[in-house]
């Protein structure tokens, strides 16, 4: 097991820059969607979307922190996890909002509202309780991890495709409500297919190690799921945003998570198999639960 923390994933530099290409793709596809009546539904009705913020930004990672401490996995996978908790919500929970028939202007405003605090939220969560954990800090002490560089990394990934993305809508909303119901089914396939690029490349690598991460990788994102419901739940909105948020909580950004480990972590083993895994995973838990709840009546 000690040796997984310093497995090396074969992910090269051409592989890396498609990653950086396909994640701003996906958030400028993201960006088409948001138009300013989004800004007056949060003054109108701030409620549900600041639910959401804060299961997303402040229950999710401190329960993660509280699950890695209970369960004490090996370092390097804790750390995955705390990149996967520190990350904003997928744009395919959006799909998966739509399929739970949950409420889907809900979740693209999350989404957006995620996105745009994930360039501040994102490193410091991940800083905070990657320190916070002596193991987990003792990995970041090795690696030298410059938080202003993680700021940057993440503002060029999300803030600028963001700005673009919602200049063109403001200029042109023909043109951009056209290109976002391109873009958002491609950007997903672009994004699998890296996800299933990385595997095939190091199938050894995850033969021999899935093992170690499987139990956990679904766990946690279960725990992230009934996070979100139970934060809708106590708060007594309707069964439409309970599930909205309990997906919007449960499928995260792990493109992201795996484009942070491999610029700054060079793709340190426990942390790109777990995210990697739930990249996978989460695909598969969200449209199992939005299935399901489909065919659920409203309780």
């Amino acid at each position: 097991m000690q040796q997984l923390d310093n497995v090396q994933i074969n992910f090269d530099t051409n592989t890396l820059w498609v990653l950086n290409v396909a994640l701003g793709l996906v958030m400028f596809g993201v960006a088409l969607g948001i138009s300013l009546n989004d800004f007056k539904t949060l003054i109108k009705q701030p409620k549900p979307i600041l639910l959401g913020l804060l299961s997303q930004f402040v229950l999710l990672p401190f329960v993660t922190f509280l699950f890695v401490i209970l369960i004490k996995p090996q370092p390097s996978i804790a750390l995955g996890m705390m990149m996967v908790a520190a990350c904003p919500g997928g744009n395919i929970s959006n799909f998966m909002s739509h399929l739970a028939k949950g409420n889907s202007a809900l979740s693209v405003s999350l989404t957006a509202f995620a996105t745009f605090l994930a360039m501040i939220m994102t490193p410091f969560n991940f800083q905070l309780y990657g320190n916070l954990y002596q193991p987990t800090a003792q990995i970041l002490k090795t690696i030298q991890l410059d938080p202003f560089e993680l700021v940057k990394l993440v503002i060029l990934i999300l803030g600028i495709p963001l700005i673009l993305g919602m200049l063109l809508r403001f200029k042109n909303e023909t043109l951009a409500i056209k290109l976002s119901k391109l873009l958002k089914p491609l950007s997903i396939v672009i994004f699998i297919a890296i996800v299933i690029v990385a595997f095939t490349k190091n199938i050894e690598i995850f033969n021999k190690y899935i093992s170690h991460v499987l139990l956990i990788g679904v766990s946690h994102n279960i725990l992230a799921i009934i996070i979100g419901f139970l934060v809708a739940r106590m708060f007594k909105l309707s069964f439409k945003n309970q599930k909205t948020l309990a997906i919007e909580t449960g499928i995260q950004n792990s493109g992201l998570g795996l484009l942070l480990i491999f610029t700054f972590f060079d793709g340190v083993g426990g942390m790109s198999i777990l995210v990697a895994f739930w990249g996978i995973w989460h695909i598969v838990s969200g449209l199992l639960l939005a299935g399901y709840w489909s065919n659920k009546k409203e309780v």
